[in-house]
């Protein structure tokens, strides 16, 4: 059992840790979750945890195309809690909550709508995990991104899984073992994030990548993140034969074979 009851995902009535926006930036069908611990940088507290857990996987199952996912207040995500983790230590609490932590970022791969980080500022250890996770991520240019347990004596091992998944090998361990700060030119550069504009187009470039996707058909979108992660976990003659059966799955859809049949169409007429 948790050391620190967590069964409310509000803070309060008029405060609720995640704040959810259905046809945000005015997109139908792009729902945003806000993460709502400003005055504690939007660490992942339990009760945090639990309820992004919870609208993330009543979102799988709904209509929703895109989610997003964004931080209240100066910074995206400042990792978890640590006052909450040294309040009563014990080895099964600490393996129940990074348990908790991984299930939720697990979520957030296997759930069928793409998910885009929105980085407005810092996203440090389990925050830059975070957005290592979503599946696309855009950032404002004076963002910055750590994985700084190891300053604390604290190794991110957890943080490493989908780091090492995202940048490079090396500059992967460099973060993990440094505990320094990149900048979001760098975390471009390396793969972390895929977009980098001012603070003022944040909002517009997140807008213009969601609407992206919508407008793409919704079977094609599932059903290619599904094989996406799949197949980085195999070796590649599996990966192949799974993809084609994805793939052979996707033309029979209604949308692929509309699509070829008026692509053709197109290229006859010239």
């Amino acid at each position: 059992m948790s050391a620190h009851p967590s069964s409310s995902v509000v803070a309060d009535a008029a405060m609720p840790l995640v704040e959810l926006t259905h046809d945000a930036y005015g997109v139908p069908g792009v729902v945003r979750l806000t993460l709502n611990r400003p005055d504690a940088f939007n660490a992942l507290s339990e009760a945090l945890i639990d309820a992004l857990q919870e609208h993330l996987s009543a979102l799988a199952s709904s209509s929703a195309r895109v989610v997003v996912i964004a931080g209240a207040g100066r910074a995206f995500c400042a990792g978890h809690d640590l006052k909450e983790m040294r309040a009563a230590p014990s080895r099964d609490y600490y393996v129940q909550l990074f348990g908790r932590c991984s299930k939720l970022m697990l979520t957030i791969q296997k759930m069928p709508q793409p998910v885009i980080a929105r980085v407005h500022g810092v996203a440090t250890a389990a925050g830059c995990q975070l957005v290592a996770m979503c599946d696309l991520a855009v950032a404002v240019d004076t963002a910055r991104f750590a994985v700084s347990g190891i300053n604390l004596g604290l190794f991110c091992s957890t943080p490493a899984v989908p780091l090492t998944r995202n940048v490079s090998r090396k500059a992967a361990f460099e973060m993990l073992m440094t505990g320094e700060f990149i900048d979001a030119a760098a975390a471009q550069r390396e793969g972390l994030v895929n977009r980098v504009v001012p603070p003022d187009e944040l909002d517009a470039a997140v807008t213009a990548l969601a609407a992206s996707i919508c407008a793409k058909p919704r079977e094609a979108v599932q059903a290619g993140k599904g094989l996406f992660y799949r197949q980085l976990e195999m070796g590649i003659e599996a990966a192949y034969q799974l993809a084609g059966q994805t793939m052979a799955c996707n033309m029979m859809t209604d949308p692929a074979l509309d699509g070829v049949q008026a692509f053709i169409e197109r290229r006859g007429t010239k």
